[in-house]
């Protein structure tokens, strides 16, 4: 059976698809699956067990067009994304069955469960989601000490970022106990640079600056080898749940319940409870920020010790 599955944009909501998927492969155990979707979820799914191919989509019509044509036929379209551009794909593709995510449909419960949902009602199965799983990865070797990871960055706005200054006070504090990498992508280069000068500042050397130096199977590989992992709402905190990583996750802007780690048990969340929370903002639009600057490092710092 041939399968066309369109992936979410975003890293972490594709981490999310994850059990889902497994799900569609327990129904469909020989399966061939196309994925389509962005740069980053063709990266994160390109060495699953069942892929025969991928593509990442064009934006212009006439090329999304030509693309799909290329396809051909496919037993069955399932997409996780609720666009207009998926409609499109639809209406172009050659296949009986499609399937198409709506989020007004599946409203309820965590991300990883309402993905699942619609798989569910889509194939008429009834399987629960299981773990997070992320093929292929290559696990770093060790340096001199225990690894921590921080990940100060995310893609979804500044709202979600707890600032530098604490992320570095959290790098010098452990560093005699772990040695630190610290991660970001291309936008948060400059963030990551405060933090490497506070870092020098205080004569903390055993750290490796891989902001901007990592393709996304690179990042899989060094997550999955850390021993501990420090990072806000992100896509990187749930490739670290993936592989069971110790992480304390800081949360502000978000909403905890629906994307917070799924089925790791060695995770541990950081936030207030202020009345402005949850905004769900990409940037805080009180000015204050207070949700991600009220937590403090000592509160970061007790968590990630209790972890290891």
């Amino acid at each position: 059976m041939k399968l066309l599955i369109e992936l979410p944009t975003w890293l972490g909501d594709c981490v999310m698809t994850t059990p889902a998927i497994e799900n569609i492969i327990s129904k469909y155990p020989n399966c061939r699956i196309i994925f389509i979707g962005s740069k980053v979820s063709i990266e994160l799914m390109r060495y699953h067990s069942n892929h025969i191919d991928s593509m990442i989509l064009e934006r212009n019509v006439l090329s999304l067009y030509s693309q799909i044509k290329k396809i051909g036929s496919v037993d069955m379209f399932l997409s996780f994304r609720s666009s207009m551009r998926t409609k499109l794909i639809s209406f172009f593709l050659n296949s009986n069955q499609k399937f198409q995510y709506k989020k007004n449909l599946y409203s309820f419960g965590h991300q990883v469960e309402r993905y699942n949902m619609f798989i569910n009602d889509s194939l008429l199965i009834n399987r629960k989601p299981k773990n997070l799983v992320i093929y292929g990865a290559n696990p770093k070797a060790g340096l001199s000490k225990p690894v921590m990871g921080i990940n100060p960055g995310a893609s979804y706005g500044s709202a979600k970022c707890w600032p530098y200054e604490k992320y570095a006070e959290i790098a010098v504090s452990l560093s005699k106990k772990f040695d630190i990498l610290i991660f970001g992508g291309n936008k948060e280069l400059n963030l990551v640079e405060k933090i490497e000068s506070k870092l020098k500042e205080n004569n903390c050397k055993n750290y490796v600056n891989l902001a901007g130096r990592t393709s996304t199977k690179e990042l899989i590989d060094y997550i999955s080898s850390l021993d501990l992992f420090i990072t806000g709402d992100s896509g990187p905190m749930h490739i670290a749940a993936a592989f069971r990583i110790p992480t304390v996750s800081i949360f502000g802007p978000t909403k905890e319940y629906e994307t917070c780690q799924w089925m790791n048990d060695k995770s541990r969340i950081i936030k207030k409870d202020l009345a402005c929370q949850p905004c769900m903002k990409r940037v805080c639009p009180l000015k204050h920020h207070d949700c991600m600057k009220k937590i403090s490092s000592r509160e970061v710092i007790n968590a990630a010790l209790s972890l290891t």
